[in-house]
Formats: C-alpha cells, structure tokens, sequence
C-alpha cells in the first residue's frame, strides 16, 4: 500500500496489476491510517455491489414472486419472512462482530468470515429457490441475511480498520452508489427470469461470488495470529460487550438513533413496493419487474448525485451532518410524492428524489458513522455489530407493524399504501433531524 497515494477516487488510478495488497497491522491507530489504494477502493465497490446483487435481489422482487407462488393472495407473508430474518441477524450480529475482531488467522480477521458467508449465502440462495412452502422461504432468506450479511459486514468492518478520515465519505459515497443501483441491476436479471426459481436466484447469486471473490484474492490483511488481548472472550464476556453506555459515546448514540429512523422508514417504504407497484399500475406482481427496473433505472443518475456528491463534498468541505438532513428531507419528499401518485408521472418524480435521498442518506452517514465510531482498533466488529441493530431492528419491526397501517381505512381487498408512505416519510425526516445533536462532527 503506498501511503502517498492521492488518486484514491478515480477510477482510471485503479492498476492494472493482479498483486495483492496487504493491510496496515490491527494494531495501528486510526489517525496514523494512510490513504488507500485505488485498488482497494474499487474491489470494496465492486464486492459491495455483488453482495446487494445476490441479497437485495430476492427483498426487491424474488421473494415477493415466491411468495407469491406459494400462498397466492397473502402478501403478508413477505412481511413474516423479511422480519424473521432480520430478527435472527439482529441477535448475532454483535457476537458475529466480536468474534471477527477476535479471529487469529494466517489470512486476517476479516476475510475467512467473507469466505464462510459466500458459501452460506449461495446455500440459502438454493433453498428459496427450490422451497415447497413459505416455512422453507422464510428459513432460505435467514440463512441468506447470515451469510449474505456477514459478508457485507465484514467488508463494511474492513473499511473501519483501514480508511483515513479524508477518504471516507468519497469511498462511502462510491459504495453507496454501487449498493443503490445494485437492486435495479438485479431486478433487471430476474425480471427475465420470473418463470425459473433456480435461475431467478443463482444468476443474481453468481454475481455476488464473483465481485466478492476478487477482493478476497487480491486485497489481503495483515497475518492475526499474534494479536494479543487483555480478555479472554467468553459467553459471559460476549453478553457483556453486546451493550454499551450511550452516555459513554453519545455521537456514536445519536449516529445510531438517526440511522435507526432512517432504515425503520426505509423498510416501510420498500418492503412492499413490488406491491405498491402493481396496484398502483394495476397488474399482476409478476410484471411488476419491468416496471420496477425502468424506474430504478431512471434514478441511477438521481442515486449517484445523492451518493457520490454527497460523500465527495462532505469530505471537501468537512460536514457530513447538513448532507445527512438534506438526503433524509429528500427521501421523505420522494415517499410523499408516491404516495399520492395516481399515474406514472409521477412515480417516476417521486422515485427519483427517494434515489436521491437514499444515495445522499446513506453514503454520508456511513461515513459519519466511521467519524464517530468508538474503539477502531481493537473493537471495530463489536461496535459495527452493534450499529447493525440500527438496521436489523427496523428490518425485524418494520414489516411486522406495516399491515397495520395498509389495513387502516382499507375497503375492497385494497391496501392503504397511502397512509403506509406517509409514515415512512416521517420516520426518515426524523432520522435526518437526530443527526444534527451529533457534536463532535460537523
């Protein structure tokens, strides 16, 4: 790694050359951290773009085509299978966390559960394609956001041991962007392939072993088998570290607040959209993927003005909290729009400033998260774990609590998206709104 490196963001900077690179030792402080490679950069994108390809696919339009297909006509179930799978990541994400920063490998701390995750995420993929029941779904899409979940969080973890604080909201506007046009690329594959479970699952799958296998082989970590720690990590030391004092890091508390609202907002809003989508346009949900891509489509532009304008000019101008209301202030304008849609008009309107508001959201207080994260060095997996709640509990609750609001005011068999819509948009204003009592980032 050359610490001297100063094109980090642009793309072209990325060398041609196969060499791995290795990282800084665990060891080393945050503000003694020198710039990344391009290299790195670029394999972090394209590995985070895999892993949404192969695990958002199936939230934003698989699964509601299974679940469809095995209990036509109870599009609650969709809401039971996401919440369960979100509620068991939510009970060992911090566990999974500790023991990433405990792990003594030839290979580093982080890899081997990338590794293990790929190979539990391809399985539960072949499980939700070839399930004979909704039991056997929800139990594919658990074993996914395992699997899938804890590569994601791992590279995200990488990325706390190793980016300076200049680079962090570029980085994270780049991987914001990629994660955002990632569920259209893969809406796209399995809009075509709606007809086979196998090939509407493993195609999209393929894609996220690929990208994550090439950070793997060529970005490597420093050898951690001589880490030493002061605590022995037990049962009784894990359930220990899976809380903390929020008075202790209040910043860190309040980036874990704002974020919740945020994601709790989020899910309401995107849960049900291939739903959303097909009464609005009134057509089978199986169209609906079409649909769903063109308009994903028309908003990439929208996403990477929110992500990478975001994240470049929050580290340009040193703020990262008015970037984080504006994209929430986005994003609830673009649900509210939805909401009252009654034609493709504006759909379209409203899902470009929700891209807009998600990319600016997102990329920004991803790295705001890294400003204000507590003990980079020895504890990033547990706190990173513990930020996961922020995600993981709205995930669970979110589409647990919706059919109550599309039952609201419902009349002939029609869901209340409307009122659904409306709160989401609340909840993601008032996210933005929290960031602000966040002090010791501007």
């Amino acid at each position: 790694m050359n610490p001297h490196e100063s094109r980090a963001g642009v793309p072209g900077a990325l060398a041609p050359s196969v060499a791995v690179e290795s990282e800084l030792p665990p060891t080393v402080a945050a503000n003694d951290m020198h710039k990344v490679s391009a290299r790195y950069i670029w394999l972090m994108v394209l590995a985070q773009f895999g892993v949404f390809v192969a695990f958002i696919t199936p939230l934003a339009i698989s699964l509601a085509i299974r679940v469809n297909q095995l209990a036509p006509g109870n599009q609650e179930f969709l809401g039971y299978i996401t919440g369960a799978g979100a509620l068991v990541v939510m009970l060992t994400s911090p566990f999974l966390g500790m023991a990433s920063d405990r792990t003594r490998t030839r290979i580093g701390r982080r890899r081997p559960f990338m590794i293990a995750g790929t190979l539990l995420g391809v399985l539960s993929l072949l499980v939700m394609a070839y399930a004979p029941n909704v039991l056997i779904l929800g139990a594919g899409w658990i074993l996914a956001q395992l699997g899938w979940g804890q590569v994601l969080s791992n590279l995200q973890i990488s990325t706390a041991d190793r980016l300076p604080e200049s680079q962090r909201g570029k980085v994270a506007g780049l991987t914001g962007f990629s994660t955002q046009i990632a569920p259209v690329f893969g809406v796209v594959i399995a809009g075509g392939f709606a007809a086979d479970p196998l090939l509407l699952f493993m195609i999209p799958g393929a894609v996220g072993v690929a990208l994550v296998a090439l950070f793997v082989l060529f970005i490597h970590e420093a050898d951690s088998r001589g880490m030493i720690f002061a605590e022995t990590l037990t049962p009784a030391t894990m359930l220990r570290k899976y809380i903390y004092n929020p008075r202790q890091y209040p910043d860190f508390s309040w980036n874990w607040l704002g974020r919740f609202l945020f994601y709790f907002g989020l899910t309401l809003n995107t849960t049900f959209t291939a739903f959303f989508f097909a009464s609005r346009m009134g057509i089978p949900v199986e169209q609906v993927g079409g649909i769903i891509a063109a308009l994903g489509g028309a908003g990439v532009l929208a996403t990477t003005a929110g992500a990478l304008g975001g994240g470049f000019l929050s580290d340009r101008l040193k703020r990262r909290r008015a970037f984080v209301l504006v994209g929430g202030i986005f994003m609830a304008s673009g649900m509210v729009t939805m909401a009252f849609s009654a034609d493709l008009a504006l759909l379209i309107a409203g899902s470009l400033m929700t891209s807009v508001g998600i990319g600016m959201f997102a990329a920004v207080d991803q790295a705001l998260l890294l400003d204000v994260l507590p003990e980079k060095s020895t504890d990033a997996g547990r706190f990173m774990g513990i930020t996961g709640f922020a995600t993981s509990i709205p995930q669970s609750a979110a589409p647990l609590i919706a059919p109550i609001f599309l039952a609201i005011g419902a009349t002939g068999g029609q869901k209340n998206y409307t009122l659904l819509f409306l709160v989401a948009a609340g909840f993601v204003l008032l996210g933005g709104a929290v960031i602000m009592r966040i002090r010791s980032v501007r």
